[in-house]
């Protein structure tokens, strides 16, 4: 799978997520402080990430800031992308299974490694639900 990751800073996990996407097969994608010629500011990172998902460029993206938030909210202003900011294991797979979540966006201040691990383990096992109910809501936040 090709994953876009983003970055405004090589703080806490930031280059550990590149390191475990690689590890697990996943090509990789950089933006932001992980690309020396990149704009490293959350917004821009996290937009040029989401945009690689948005425009077919990637399966999905990882998007990380100081607490997550930013670069959640910066990812999904881009449509097509469902990004969802996981803190930990459980909201990382129910984020792909009710949400059809494409962007996992991480916090570098609050994930540890051992979590970054345990998220990214839920999120690729993760598979989005086919309950009409479920369908129904991640089209509607398509059509919004």
């Amino acid at each position: 799978m090709r994953i876009a990751v983003a970055a405004d800073s090589l703080d806490g996990v930031a280059e550990r997520v590149v390191e475990e996407l690689r590890g697990r097969g996943h090509e990789v994608i950089l933006h932001g402080a992980l690309d020396p010629t990149a704009r490293d500011d959350w917004a821009w990172a996290s937009e040029a990430a989401a945009r690689d998902v948005g425009e077919g460029r990637a399966d999905q993206a990882v998007v990380c800031c100081w607490t997550g938030t930013g670069a959640s909210i910066a990812a999904n202003k881009v449509p097509g992308v469902r990004a969802a900011l996981c803190a930990d294991a459980y909201t990382a797979d129910g984020a792909r299974r009710w949400n059809d979540a494409n962007v996992l966006a991480l916090s570098l201040r609050l994930t540890s490694e051992v979590v970054l691990g345990e998220i990214l383990e839920a999120w690729f096992a993760g598979e989005p639900s086919t309950d009409d109910a479920d369908r129904a809501n991640v089209a509607h936040l398509d059509a919004i």
